[in-house]
């Protein structure tokens, strides 16, 4: 393929995304490790927010920035670099069980840290950043490779996240966190017993070499960037409500709906078209948010439809490297919330 040609099949993927290289789903099993793999993302980042707010209860305020620093450090700027252990593993499923290890270690620390008195914050907030680190790429790859790039399961996996982080926040409790756990544990032995029965590795290497050097640079970077604004004008979105109980549940319902129904929107009528649909709508509600709730409301929801694309397109541009991918867009989410802060 010559190099002027990657910038036409890139456009063209914006249009088409079911075409026979990308977006079909194969069988039965493509269903089921999706619906595990966002069933764990809902419990893994349940467990790691209930941790950190149970240890907030009983600790300083100093303490507790400390730890949700650590921890967001690790869980979203180190995914570059699990990522690229993702891409290079070849029995994955390695990953998954290390990660759900250090997840049961860091609910065990805090049981020690809460019970006992001491201090051994980081020590929980290192385990746990490691540990979600680990799961998010290895989901991020595991979908997006099985399911050949699927916009709508890539939607799916990373929308349930944000509802298990309000599950975790609003529900905090030891009840919550061992049957999280539990379950967590359960579902592993579940998607190890399906990962048995087919096979993904080395599908990814499928497609591969198709962008120049430039492009891929480029067009990663631009994609970062987009990822980084839509983190600071989701902030600005959430912020601006009162955080009840029944608030932050309903913002985690509302961006985990949205981040399902952009993947299964640009399936079916483009990403281009999906773009252009939800970028005036994105501009009325963030000029408006200050005087409307409903402003907010829709805003939100619109924000987050656009998450599956980006994930989606970077994908595209980096076949084979997956995890990589999702990592370069989770560590990109940082820079875009801590902006909230600074302007």
């Amino acid at each position: 393929m010559e190099a002027q040609e990657f910038p036409v099949l890139f456009f063209r993927n914006c249009y088409l995304v079911d075409g026979n290289d990308m977006g079909k789903r194969n069988t039965i099993i493509t269903y089921q490790m999706t619906g595990l793999c966002a069933l764990m993302h809902l419990l893994v980042d349940g467990i790691c927010v209930c941790c950190l707010y149970l240890m907030a209860s009983h600790f300083s305020t100093s303490q507790t920035v400390e730890i949700c620093i650590v921890y967001n450090v690790l869980a979203f700027m180190s995914q570059p670099l699990t990522g690229m252990w993702a891409d290079r593993l070849e029995q994955k499923h390695w990953m998954l069980l290390v990660s759900v290890l250090l997840l049961t270690l860091a609910v065990l620390a805090t049981s020690v840290v809460m019970f006992m008195r001491i201090f051994g914050m980081s020590v929980v907030a290192v385990l746990l950043g490691a540990g979600n680190s680990l799961f998010h790429v290895w989901g991020g790859k595991l979908v997006a490779v099985s399911t050949r790039n699927d916009i709508r399961d890539l939607g799916t996996f990373v929308a349930t996240g944000v509802f298990g982080l309000s599950l975790g926040a609003v529900f905090c409790s030891w009840h919550m966190l061992y049957i999280f756990l539990i379950s967590l544990c359960l579902l592993s032995i579940m998607m190890l017993h399906i990962d048995k029965s087919t096979s993904t590795k080395g599908s990814s290497e499928v497609i591969k070499n198709r962008f120049g050097a430039t492009f891929v640079l480029l067009s990663a970077t631009a994609l970062m960037v987009v990822v980084m604004m839509r983190s600071f004008v989701s902030e600005s979105f959430s912020g601006g409500l009162r955080k009840s109980s029944e608030m932050v549940l309903f913002i985690g319902m509302m961006s985990m709906l949205g981040k399902m129904a952009g993947g299964w929107i640009a399936h079916s009528i483009g990403i281009i078209r999906t773009i252009v649909m939800i970028l005036p709508l994105l501009v009325l509600c963030f000029l408006f948010r200050n005087q409307s709730m409903v402003a907010l409301f829709v805003g939100m929801l619109a924000i987050n439809c656009t998450m599956p694309i980006t994930l989606y397109l970077v994908n595209v541009i980096l076949p084979g490297r997956e995890g990589l991918a999702f990592g370069l867009l989770a560590a990109a989410l940082i820079p875009g919330y801590l902006f909230t802060f600074v302007l």
